[in-house]
């Protein structure tokens, strides 16, 4: 179903339908790279474009065309449009704000590995990411230093072996759903040789936007580990998601897979009651329960998305309110250095 345009034409910008059915690998490859033809393909004004383009010498755009299908024609305050565009407002330096915002260099013991949590670590599989979001705290991550070369799984893997202590892993990135199957199945073996891990959590914006990610293949070899698998999903606004989100929901629920949502509190995105409550409403809808909502990490290039924590809190103790509350997500700041996240 299309939106009509303010001339009452289709609003949607001119790309191919994305079928229920998709070649999700495909659809990763399709993206827009140039702001340029981003703006074009929206009928926006690209006064701003000379601006928009050093920002994406600094941290490259990335946009499937398949999630750039959900925006709104000619209104340069989508909220998907916001998330992605790069933004010359992204180039002013702003105190308090830095590269590495959660310090995540003082807790990494090999390459690759994060722990900065009791029981669980991450472990970084990939640098590559389907989105670019403007608002990332590892925009500036030194991914060289941490992609997983051989000997470098190798070495985060007996890492893991030798700390009987940890029970849960995390993937994460990057993407780490951006991998291939093959890759993702080879490596869920290697961790699954360890007896002592319990749990194992993917965290990944690929399934909101590209449909099709959640193959039979990888639901089934989520549902038939050994461990617990929990999927952290990463949507902003309820116009991200689709019905066959929620279809591939329904697939890793069946193989009791436990899917959650977390989102970043963003400036002209989501700060308002009505955008809070309408995703979670679709999360739920979708089979997903709102997990946490974060205040953003004070990470180089993204201050203008920051909202006043005072404001943060009102709006939250306004959808408690207006929601029960397994609708509401908790509100929490990662702090560099604490124990566990910090609710607000």
């Amino acid at each position: 179903m299309t939106r009509p345009g303010p001339q009452g034409g289709d609003a949607r910008i001119p790309v191919r339908q994305v079928a229920q059915k998709v070649d999700w690998q495909q659809a990763q490859a399709d993206v827009i790279t140039d702001p340029g033809e981003l703006l074009a393909l929206l009928r926006l004004d690209a006064a701003d474009l000379p601006a928009a383009l050093r920002a994406a010498a600094d941290f490259p755009l990335r946009v499937p065309r398949a999630y750039a299908a959900r925006m709104q024609a000619g209104d340069a305050h989508d909220p998907l449009l916001r998330q992605v565009l790069t933004s010359p407002e992204e180039l002013a330096p702003t105190p308090g704000y830095d590269t590495d915002p959660l310090a995540e260099a003082d807790h990494t013991p090999v390459p690759g590995i994060l722990h900065k949590y009791h029981g669980r670590v991450l472990l970084v599989v990939t640098g590559a990411c389907a989105v670019h979001c403007r608002y990332c705290f590892r925009r500036h991550f030194p991914y060289q230093s941490h992609l997983p070369t051989a000997a470098r799984l190798d070495e985060a893997l007996a890492w893991l072996a030798g700390h009987t202590d940890i029970e849960e892993v995390i993937l994460s990135g990057g993407d780490p759903l951006s991998l291939s199957d093959r890759r993702l199945l080879d490596l869920l073996a290697r961790l699954a040789a360890i007896p002592h891990l319990r749990r194992l959590r993917i965290h990944s914006r690929l399934p909101v936007v590209i449909p099709g990610r959640m193959t039979p293949t990888l639901v089934s070899a989520l549902g038939d580990a050994r461990w617990d698998s929990v999927l952290v999903l990463h949507a902003n606004h309820a116009q991200e998601l689709t019905a066959s989100l929620a279809a591939e929901v329904r697939a890793l629920q069946q193989q009791g897979v436990t899917v959650l949502n977390q989102a970043v509190l963003l400036r002209g995105v989501n700060d308002s009651l009505v955008a809070q409550e309408a995703l979670s409403q679709a999360l739920f809808r979708h089979g997903i329960l709102p997990y946490y909502l974060h205040q953003l990490d004070r990470v180089a290039g993204a201050a203008h998305f920051s909202v006043p924590d005072d404001q943060a809190r009102s709006l939250h103790q306004a959808l408690r309110h207006r929601l029960p509350g397994y609708l509401v997500p908790r509100l929490v700041r990662e702090v560099a250095g604490d124990l566990s996240k910090t609710p607000l």
